[in-house]
């Protein structure tokens, strides 16, 4: 059952923080061009998105890949979306908002991402946030990426709040459950998947949303309530 008297938020970054798909998937048709790979569907995306990229390239070429194999293609298919998101990023609308509102509530802020080094600082630089987001816990730095929690659980470590009072948001099925497998509660966004597709995962998010906004004027007005 939810709760009241939040004390961080943790944020997913692709998708949620920052609605990049387009240029990602930009990326990834060029990619896939150069490797004679399909189309990406959204039954794939639904396979993939939020996880790393270790897992992500051995699904789409459908064979093991060895460390150096998965790490060429990562480099590759990433320094294009870093080339082709410049100019192009801005906050999820309400995220600004957002992140001013817990500074005044002292809320601690995490992100937990699938993304590389190289693609988190470039997308928080381009989004102009860096400054407000020092924690960072990214999926190549635990055990297990999503749908395992590990990430999440490392972030909130990092905040030193338990993850039953932190709120994560993501947009991607993978991560909502990594989200709720850590014990937190969870707002998917509509960024990436429908609020249907959302509503009927196994692991459903707690509360769907189109953006900041809407979480600010609909569940967050008695999520941020004192306990």
């Amino acid at each position: 059952m939810p709760v009241t008297g939040v004390r961080a938020f943790v944020f997913d970054l692709d998708g949620t923080m920052v609605d990049n798909m387009a240029p990602h998937l930009e990326a990834f048709a060029r990619f896939g061009q150069r490797h004679g790979l399909p189309p990406l569907t959204m039954a794939d995306r639904a396979r993939i998105d939020g996880k790393r990229n270790a897992e992500v390239f051995a699904t789409v070429f459908g064979r093991t890949l060895t460390d150096a194999e998965w790490r060429a293609f990562e480099d590759e298919k990433e320094a294009l979306y870093r080339e082709l998101s410049v100019g192009r990023l801005v906050p999820t609308p309400g995220l600004e908002r957002l992140l001013a509102l817990a500074g005044e509530r002292d809320i601690a802020i995490a992100v937990a991402t699938s993304a590389p080094r190289e693609n988190v600082e470039h997308t928080l630089r381009e989004l102009g946030l860096a400054h407000l987001l020092p924690y960072v816990a990214r999926g190549d730095e635990v055990p297990h990426g999503k749908p395992a929690p590990d990430v999440f659980l490392a972030a909130a470590r990092r905040i030193g709040v338990p993850p039953a009072l932190c709120v994560a948001f993501e947009d991607a099925p993978m991560g909502i459950a990594a989200a709720r497998r850590a014990g937190m509660q969870t707002c998917g966004l509509t960024t990436s998947f429908t609020r249907a597709q959302l509503e009927a995962l196994d692991e459903p998010p707690h509360f769907v949303v189109g953006d900041f906004d809407e979480f600010l004027e609909g569940p967050g007005r008695w999520l941020l309530a004192p306990p």
